[in-house]
């Protein structure tokens, strides 16, 4: 297992490094010009030239990117042109807003996927199973933001029973306080994760729910339930997994949308301040942070994997 683990690291440098030239590449390419901004479009050319000289905005690409990525591996992601501060404490502080959604909406597009698939794929062909699936089919199709003000307007508006805006009450914090204002967020966010966990599961549950072994078990006179849960989920879990943390990693994706739509204090709506601004060091920061979290979190799900099924360790 120790050197499973150790081959997978090694395997995530060359991904890692693949991202950082992704995002540096992605941001150079943007138009503007970074001093121009930082100086304003008063500022003379002469100004902006030196600024340029002292960012080493100058330099070759290749150059700039061995610079950039140095400073980043040393700690230094560069200064937030908009709020003058450094961009990695920055990012770091307001991730735990977003790591707060992103973990309630898993939970939710976790629990309510594995338990929907596997209603569906024991009453396989029935009204609950195509009942289900027809839920599982709109909430994938439905957009997270447009799901997201549904919500806001029928729990919000017009029931008045959830806040749908922010993090906290006025003054007020902890975990008790942001409850009801996490529901709103986590639920429109968990939607179509949840569904594409449901379909992954009524497949592959149905999948195993034909083997022999199965029979067998419902001809020993074992519960339903037990045949269901211990030994038909256990082993039909492997692929439920990969989609699992597939999905995972797009919820930092989609949280950008969802923390715009209910004005949730996290990254997401940092990126998009920092687009606005022509912000070029914190929205390369933000990109390379999210990337690197995804990327992380798959490591986490390939080990996963190995302690789940040996089989793969071995192979």
């Amino acid at each position: 297992m120790v050197s499973y683990i150790g081959k997978r690291l090694l395997a995530l440098i060359p991904v890692l490094i693949g991202v950082t030239i992704l995002v540096f590449s992605i941001m150079h390419l943007s138009p503007g010009d970074p001093a121009q901004i930082i100086l304003g479009p008063k500022a003379t050319a002469d100004s902006v030239q030196q600024l340029r000289h002292e960012l080493g905005l100058d330099l070759p690409v290749y150059q700039q990117y061995v610079r950039w990525i140095t400073n980043v591996l040393t700690g230094d992601w560069g200064r937030s042109i908009q709020m003058k501060m450094e961009v990695l404490p920055l990012v770091a502080d307001r991730f735990g807003a977003t790591f707060i959604l992103t973990l309630a909406s898993a939970l939710i597009s976790i629990v309510g996927g594995v338990l929907i698939g596997m209603v569906a794929a024991a009453k396989k062909h029935s009204f609950w199973d195509r009942f289900l699936m027809f839920l599982v089919l709109v909430g994938f199709c439905m957009p997270v933001f447009w799901f997201g003000i549904l919500l806001q307007i029928q729990f919000g508006l017009k029931l008045d029973w959830l806040p749908i805006s922010g993090m906290h009450s006025p003054g007020k914090t902890g975990f008790v306080d942001m409850l009801p204002y996490l529901i709103l967020p986590a639920v429109s966010l968990s939607a179509g994760t949840g569904a594409v966990i449901a379909r992954m599961t009524r497949s592959s549950m149905l999948e195993v729910l034909g083997q022999d072994y199965i029979r067998t078990a419902r001809a020993k006179g074992i519960k339903e339930r037990k045949v269901m849960y211990k030994h038909a989920l256990k082993n039909a879990f492997i692929p439920i997994l990969t989609v699992i943390g597939m999905q995972v990693g797009f919820l930092l994706a989609g949280a950008v949308l969802v923390e715009m739509v209910f004005s949730w204090p996290g990254i997401g709506t940092l990126m998009v301040k920092g687009i606005q601004a022509r912000d070029f060091p914190l929205v390369q920061g933000i990109i390379l942070f999210v990337a690197t979290s995804y990327v992380v979190i798959n490591l986490l799900v390939d080990l996963i994997y190995a302690y789940l099924d040996p089989r793969i360790k071995y192979k």
